[in-house]
């Protein structure tokens, strides 16, 4: 396929998948955003007060970051599982990879539909939590660059779910017994330094962990882990990922069997 072709193939998929959030907003960006201001009035303005600081700053300030990154961890996995789901359901995706299109445009497609609803999601929520708390930015770099690559990592996994899954419960399963205890355990609502071992060592076996911390130096300069071992995580996550991705969409493996 020529460059054009290429271009093509992957603009529609992406406008595909960005008009189809669009078009339920009411279900796919404001559902977020009315759940993190509940997060924001009950543990921020009912319960912060009572902890007072966390990290040398006020509590509210400390789950904002948090906060954010799993409204955009949620939504990042659960666009690609649900959509891909759906378009194997219904044999469409079928048709798309024996078409003249590589898997790795699909694949960019898809992935990059899921990364916007994500960032779309986060800013909404990082709009409504000014209206709660004051939000500095310690490295803007490094704010943008976390939550990119997060969401990345999690519309790839969210990709797999779907190509695995074998009916609408099995979309489901991963997100509500795997990635919500995760999230809710990967320091969002405290800092792993308060823990005791063994809990602290277990805590770090959680890759959520790597990414919330990263993305709260973003905000506000503080972190629970390295943030050279958060990049390398990410990293590590995103090559692994793509790969089993484009490996799963080109050999056909759970879409054609």
């Amino acid at each position: 396929m020529t460059p054009n072709a290429l271009w093509v193939a992957f603009s529609t998929i992406l406008v595909k998948e960005v008009r189809r959030f669009l078009r339920i907003w009411g279900q796919t960006l404001l559902p977020p955003a009315i759940t993190m201001v509940l997060y924001f009035i009950v543990f921020g303005q009912f319960i912060g007060p009572r902890i007072g600081t966390m990290g040398g700053t006020q509590y509210i300030t400390f789950i904002v970051p948090g906060l954010i990154m799993m409204s955009v961890i949620t939504n990042s996995y659960n666009n690609v599982v649900s959509s891909f789901f759906a378009n194997k359901f219904q044999r469409s995706i079928q048709e798309m990879l024996v078409s003249p299109t590589p898997s790795w445009v699909i694949l960019a497609g898809y992935v990059s539909g899921s990364v916007a609803r994500g960032i779309l999601v986060g800013i909404l929520v990082s709009l409504v939590s000014l209206a709660f708390t004051r939000l500095p930015v310690y490295n803007f770099v490094v704010l943008v660059s976390v939550v990119v690559i997060t969401a990345i990592v999690f519309s790839l996994a969210g990709l797999i779910n779907g190509v695995f899954a074998k009916n609408f419960d099995h979309v489901s399963l991963v997100p509500t017994f795997v990635l919500t205890p995760l999230t809710y355990l990967g320091g969002v609502f405290y800092s792993v330094e308060l823990l005791a071992e063994p809990w602290q060592a277990l805590s770090r076996l959680n890759p959520i962990l790597y990414m919330v911390s990263a993305f709260r130096y973003g905000f506000l300069g503080i972190t629970d882990v390295p943030l050279e071992t958060s990049f390398i995580m990410l990293g590590v996550f995103v090559v692994g990922l793509s790969l089993l991705c484009y490996w799963l969409l080109h050999t056909g493996r759970g879409i054609r069997e």
